[in-house]
């Protein structure tokens, strides 16, 4: 009879890490898995824009209506950001015992930005730590490069040879390999993050000399702006608004430099409202008036 396994974590809409992830690794495994969502999370595989966190009594509402059905004796946790929910869950878990408790701390993203608060953590230490069988840390995870999920990963393989009745070891050594053998781009999603900059230079090209706005380039490659800045610091490092700005200064200094146009006909081509206009941009981002430029670059 195959157990199931109940993962208790946040959500991740692209299936790279959270109960998404765990449910997909479970069930390729040939294992059955359940959920309970902590946190609802706003992403993608660019990363986390924002967190909505479940209260106390949704969480339970969740993890009691499988617990009472399935009778799971496997449980992995992952995301907690509420205090209220570690209290609860220590508190449901003390009661009905079951035979493994794995708890894949999720306390930072895999750049680096901090996810649960020290309160939150201290309290986890103190309720939660004690009731597990497992707690995994960064020695457990094969070594390489840190991926997407990857504790996330091993805990879900760890879940389900643990409901083969394999003891904490075995079961652990088996995860690893597991874990070993999966290709590196498993949790990564297809982002088409590269295509997309590519499509976003390509229209800064055609209407830079018009549009300077980046709600304008957002719709033209039916994205968001959000969407549309991730990409650009993902990829170059730079918010849309500073590779807009400097391709329109690009094209003044070559104009400056290379004409004897009047700044009011180069303002005019630019699509600035007026000279001053143009002025007062090109001397906030290179430090001097067009015309000192020219003075300077004679």
């Amino acid at each position: 009879m195959i157990q199931t396994i109940l993962t208790i974590t946040g959500s991740d809409g692209s299936g790279g890490s959270g109960v998404q992830a765990d449910i997909r690794l479970i069930s390729e495994l040939g294992g059955r898995a359940a959920s309970a969502i902590t946190s609802i999370t706003v992403q993608n595989t660019l990363g986390i824009q924002e967190f909505h966190d479940l209260p106390a009594y949704v969480v339970r509402q969740q993890v009691e209506a499988i617990i009472n059905d399935l009778q799971p004796q496997i449980i992995k946790i992952g995301l907690l950001r509420r205090t209220d929910v570690v209290e609860m869950l220590a508190e449901v878990l003390q009661k009905y015992q079951p035979a493994h408790i794995i708890y894949a701390p999720v306390l930072t993203s895999t750049k680096g930005e901090q996810l649960v608060g020290p309160k939150v953590y201290e309290c986890i230490e103190q309720r939660l730590l004690p009731l597990c069988t497992v707690v995994l840390t960064p020695n457990d995870l094969p070594v390489g490069p840190r991926r997407h999920g990857d504790a996330n990963q091993l805990a879900s393989a760890l879940a389900y040879y643990l409901s083969l009745g394999e003891a904490v070891n075995d079961a652990m050594l088996h995860a690893q390999t597991y874990l070993k053998a999966l290709p590196a781009s498993y949790a990564e999603g297809n982002s088409r993050s590269e295509e997309l900059y590519n499509q976003f230079l390509d229209a800064v090209e055609r209407y830079y000399n018009r549009y300077a706005d980046v709600a304008f380039y957002a719709e033209q490659l039916n994205v968001s702006t959000r969407y549309l800045g991730q990409v650009t610091r993902r990829t170059a490092n730079r918010s849309p608004k500073a590779i807009i700005d400097e391709r329109i200064v690009s094209e003044i200094v070559t104009l400056l430099s290379s004409t004897n146009r009047p700044l009011k006909d180069i303002a005019l081509r630019l699509g600035f409202s007026s000279q001053a206009h143009l002025s007062r941009f090109f001397k906030k981002h290179k430090g001097l008036s067009p015309t000192d430029f020219q003075h300077k670059n004679k």
